[in-house]
């Protein structure tokens, strides 16, 4: 009895206690292995990108969208329109993080999926990411061959 009493004075004084605080704090208030797909900040200004979440954002069937409250509203426009035409529910959270390395949107699952890569530009590498390998030839091997 001792113990209980102990414990509801402590959650009281501080608060219930939270598992995971700073992964949570890091993807918007839930858990890494809930997330199917993360966009940062920069990520989200990139028009290629959009465009490839246009495509791909009907893979995830009963997924919904987190997006940070620090995206700009002309930004948080365009991607309300793209869940709403693939009817992903969102919710905009309130978040400090500012840098261009926080995640700016989630599309989560409401239990653990544990995806291996959840970052868009790793998951669907674009042509512009990819590094060409044509080898320009040099002046004098066009003389020399």
């Amino acid at each position: 009895m001792a113990d209980d009493l102990q414990q509801h004075l402590d959650n009281s004084l501080y608060g219930t206690p939270q598992l995971k605080p700073d992964e949570q704090r890091k993807y918007l208030g839930t858990f890494r292995e809930r997330c199917y797909l993360q966009m940062t900040l920069a990520q989200m200004r990139n028009q290629n990108l959009q465009d490839c979440l246009k495509t791909h954002v009907t893979d995830f069937e009963g997924a919904h969208c987190l997006m940070n409250n620090q995206v700009s509203d002309t930004l948080q426009a365009d991607y309300i329109q793209i869940l709403a035409a693939a009817a992903i529910p969102f919710t905009i959270v309130s978040s400090n993080q500012k840098s261009d390395d926080a995640i700016g949107l989630l599309l989560v699952a409401s239990e653990a999926v544990d995806e291996a890569i959840i970052d868009i530009a790793e998951k669907y590498p674009t042509n512009e990411s990819k590094p060409t390998s044509e080898k320009k030839p040099s002046f004098w091997g066009k003389f020399f061959d």
